[in-house]
């Protein structure tokens, strides 16, 4: 006899002999049962999981954390079967599969069971049952669990169940299609039990597995669409995303024999639809090549929308039934009906009764290529497409005869079930592309077309007029699907609001915009500002767009490496005069990409402030300035770190007759007087066509506005325009100014000093400068440069003597007062004063001032522009501010912000539109 202890030892290691050998033995029963599945294969349902399995045609969805490393250039993204296997190998009890239609979850789970059921993994589980919440609707009644395993799983033995119920945690449950479960799974309208062997309702049995009160520690796979019974379930939840073009180009070169025939249709798909979601869907890659293949093999032309795509889809599968015209256009319209019903009443699925009431008591052995059908007595009927629905559902909209509801009453009908109703309403309005459905069902009904097209033309006028990006970008995608670039022009006419920002655009959004300013010819302004991610792939499908474009704006934007490469290809080819990119981020980098296009292109300016350049790219820009085929003529460069030593090899292309640079900003760049000399030196060689020069916020100091000066007074030099905005000078570079300024040579009309230390005695300088005749200047910034009444006096006399050119003044932030500004309202009024803009900014005026200001106004002839920001100006002054600015057709602008005005006084300034406040 042996020990108690020894006696069930020795019992429980035969007890797990024979489970075993019997779990062993049944894994076959569950192959042969798996393989017998009986499902029905269609062109809209996708190739049968078993059979992609078994002919090796098997590839793994991804996840959506694939598409987050394909983005990052991972070559291996993770797989729909390496995340389930991973979670399933610790200790996770619950994996919860989420992804749209046909993204391959049926086709995982399966695989699943059977790499299961042949040893090849999950061996740490005994038994595997696999559900489909489908099916589990049709069972009524009051069954315990250890029935329904039996009932349901009849590969089972019955001799093992009872001891797999008493080890849960070796048990795996695989559920299937939760979306279409007609049951709730909230665990508060269920009495959850914890007995196998306990009789209840189905409903109950799945809420108490899922739950966990019935056979706790076991496993659970559940997959399903996006559905609100998801609230309901916790684990870890798995997006699944389905194919990404490598997955794409791997299908079809599986799905076609010939590799040419597979390249060629996969290069069709990705340039016609590969921008839409459902192109991720293995089973509509499925639909896509079998319909390539079958008009392939006819010699017909493959289709150029999502719409004729569809049409080819619909005639293939009338065909296939045999119908006459007539009976298939009965077909089509109970199909349509059927359609907005499960759309408007949320059911995925539809009883045989309400399949009477929609008129299909003639079709039912028909609708299986476009319905499953399920349940015990083949009474439960759901679409096997989402995407086909939608299609019903325009196509028996346009073929009804009978009167009834327009298409705006209808679409916002639908609004909110349907993603693609109206680009498909937006396809079949045109001839070319409803023919081949009209040749099987008869002529569509006229009036509704014409319906649709008034509706589509009026609400796009609306939509063109408006700021709304996501409606215009539906507008774009609605005459895409048309494919009429006569009705483009129609839509889109010149007085359309085509130039907002188009920013984070959506491939599909890419094609279509592409599409309409292609069809246009030409586009003033291809906006893309605040773009936060431009692909490359997104870059490949704009160039015909950007090509044909004046102006691209990507300013605030972040470009990918190969979205420049494309950029760079479309400014090389087209016709852009303007390139913005500025805030962009650029980089050294991407700037040498860009380089390529810059040499052989049509830019005339081209912005790139704030892109994180350095003195590296002067490099590259050096041979596009000096390229003799570059129109480059503004430049702009602001806030880069390009140093002295960039700019100094920017400077030797200046030399160059090639070179057309008029404009140079180079604001914030890091700049010192070291590199003026250069600059001086290209100005005055003969060759350099540069007119304009911003130097504002570097620290060129007094030593090298001196150096400047001296080119100035050049011959030579061209220079119309100098900005030394904050850029440390003090009166000591005030003689150096005058000298050039009274130099026959000058040529200088701007010069802005603001923001300076000038003072009273370098101010004063200038003014003589100014004074003498024929000194060409014209417009002068002396903002905040310590200013005095006597310097302003002294201004006064340069207005009015009859010799002086200035038309724009800005002496704001300088406290002068009252008294000093008067000085500028006696030259104002002066016959002889030319001034059309005036900045007097924070000078310190009050209400005294606004008698003599007004009177100015009045007197002046050129006078249309007055900056009065930040002074003490209250609401006494307004009435007169008012009259005067109602009483003087040249002002064009009064600025009065910030000044001390009371609320009581809005209404009044706001009378006036000519006034800021």
């Amino acid at each position: 006899m042996l020990p108690a202890d020894s006696q069930l030892s020795e019992l429980y290691y035969i007890f797990c002999i024979l489970t075993t050998v019997i779990f062993t033995m049944d894994k076959g029963s569950v192959l042969t049962h798996i393989l017998k599945s009986n499902d029905m294969s269609t062109l809209l349902g996708g190739e049968l999981p078993v059979s992609v399995i078994s002919n090796n045609k098997y590839i793994s969805p991804l996840t959506a954390e694939a598409q987050a490393a394909d983005r990052n250039g991972e070559e291996d993204p993770p797989s729909l079967d390496c995340a389930i296997h991973t979670a399933l190998s610790g200790e996770i009890k619950s994996v919860i599969l989420v992804g749209p239609e046909g993204s391959g979850k049926t086709t995982a789970l399966v695989k699943l069971v059977m790499g299961w059921a042949k040893g090849e993994h999950l061996q740490k589980f005994s038994y595997v049952f696999h559900f489909r919440f489908r099916e589990l609707n049709s069972l009524d009644g009051a069954l315990s669990l250890e029935t329904l395993l039996l009932h349901h799983h009849s590969h089972a033995p019955p001799e093992s169940v009872p001891l797999l119920l008493q080890k849960p945690e070796d048990v795996l449950f695989v559920f299937d299609d939760l979306d279409r479960y007609k049951h709730s799974l909230d665990p508060s309208v269920h009495t959850l039990c914890s007995d196998p062997t306990q009789a209840a309702s189905v409903p109950c049995l799945v809420a108490s597995l899922l739950h966990g009160s019935l056979m706790k520690g076991a496993t659970f796979v559940v997959a399903t669409r996006p559905t609100s019974g998801l609230e309901f379930l916790s684990g870890t939840r798995v997006e699944v995303l389905g194919f990404l073009k490598p997955q794409r180009e791997a299908y079809f070169n599986g799905f076609f024999t010939d590799p040419a025939v597979a390249k060629k249709a996969l290069t069709h798909m990705e340039r016609t639809l590969g921008f839409y979601d459902v192109c991720a869907s293995p089973k509509f890659c499925w639909t896509v090549c079998s319909v390539y293949k079958s008009l392939m093999d006819a010699g017909a032309k493959l289709p150029e929308t999502l719409s004729q795509l569809c049409v080819d889809i619909l005639v293939h599968l009338i065909q296939t039934l045999s119908l006459n015209n007539a009976s298939s256009r009965d077909l089509v319209l109970a199909l349509g009906k059927l359609a907005s019903h499960c759309f408007l009443d949320q059911h995925s699925s539809c009883t045989k009764e309400e399949m009477d009431s929609f008129g299909f008591q003639q079709f039912l052995n028909s609708v299986g290529v476009f319905l499953h059908v399920e349940g015990d007595q083949s009474d439960v009927f759901s679409f096997r497409s989402q995407l086909m629905q939608e299609f019903l559902l325009a196509a028996s909209f346009f073929l009804d005869k009978s009167p009834s509801e327009g298409v705006e009453k209808m679409l916002e009908k639908h609004k909110g079930c349907v993603k693609f109703l109206d680009f498909f309403m937006s396809g079949l309005s045109e001839p070319l592309q409803r023919r081949p459905l009209e040749n099987v069902l008869g002529e569509l009904n006229s009036d509704r077309i014409v319906d649709f097209k008034s509706w589509f033309k009026s609400s796009s006028e609306k939509t063109l007029k408006e700021c709304y990006k996501e409606r215009q970008h539906r507008c774009f995608h609605l005459l895409h699907q048309a494919q009429s670039e006569s009705l483009v022009k129609e839509i889109i006419t010149p007085s359309a609001r085509v130039g907002i920002s188009y920013g984070d655009l959506s491939l599909q959004d890419c094609v279509a915009l592409s599409y309409v300013v292609t069809c246009l010819g030409e586009m003033e302004q291809l906006n893309l500002y605040g773009t936060k991610n431009l692909t490359e792939e997104q870059a490949e499908r704009l160039i015909p767009a950007m090509s044909i474009s004046q102006k691209i704006i990507l300013s605030g934007s972040s470009v990918s490496t190969g979205a420049v490469h494309h950029l760079a290809s479309a400014l090389s080819r087209g016709l852009t005069k303007e390139l913005d990119l500025s805030n962009s981020r650029l980089g050294d980098e991407k700037f040498k990409i860009l380089c390529a296009g810059l040499r052989d292109c049509k830019l005339h300016t081209l912005k790139l402030l704030m892109c994180r350049l350095t003195e590296g790219i002067c490099e590259d820009l050096a041979p596009v300035l000096t390229s003799a085929t570059s129109q480059l003529s503004v430049l702009d460069m602001r806030s880069n770190q390009i140093g002295d030593q960039g700019f100094t090899t920017m400077c030797k292309a200046l030399h160059s007759p090639h070179c057309k640079l008029q404009e140079l900003m180079l604001q914030n760049c890091e700049l010192t007087a070291a590199s003026m000399e250069t600059l001086s030196a290209a100005v005055c060689s003969g060759q350099s066509q540069l007119r304009k020069v911003g130097l504002t916020h570097n620290v060129i100091g007094d030593r090298g506005v001196e150096t400047l000066c001296k080119s100035l007074q050049h011959p030579l030099c061209k220079l119309q325009s100098l900005n030394f905005f904050d850029s440390e000078l003090t009166g000591a570079c005030c003689p150096h100014l005058m000298e050039a300024l009274m130099s026959e040579h000058c040529s200088l009309t701007e010069l802005d000093l603001s923001v300076n230390d000038l003072g009273q005695e370098g101010a004063l300088l200038l003014c003589q400068a100014l004074s003498r005749p024929g000194c060409p200047m014209e417009k002068l910034g002396l903002k905040r440069c310590k200013l005095t009444e006597a310097v302003f006096k002294e201004l006064s006399s340069v207005l009015r003597s009859g010799t002086s050119q200035l038309k724009s003044l800005i002496v704001g932030i300088n406290a002068v007062g009252d008294q000093g500004v008067k000085h500028l309202w006696d030259a104002v009024a002066h016959p002889n004063c030319l001034l059309e803009e005036l900045d007097v900014e924070m000078t310190g005026l009050t209400d005294a001032c606004v008698e003599d200001m007004c009177a100015a106004i009045r007197a002046s002839k050129t006078l249309k522009s007055l900056e009065l920001r930040n002074n003490t100006l209250t609401d006494v002054s307004v009435p007169a501010l008012v009259e005067v600015m109602q009483d003087s057709p040249n002002m064009k602008e009064m600025n009065l912000k910030y000044n001390e005005f009371s609320e009581e006084v809005f209404d009044m300034l706001d009378e006036c539109d000519t006034i800021r406040y």
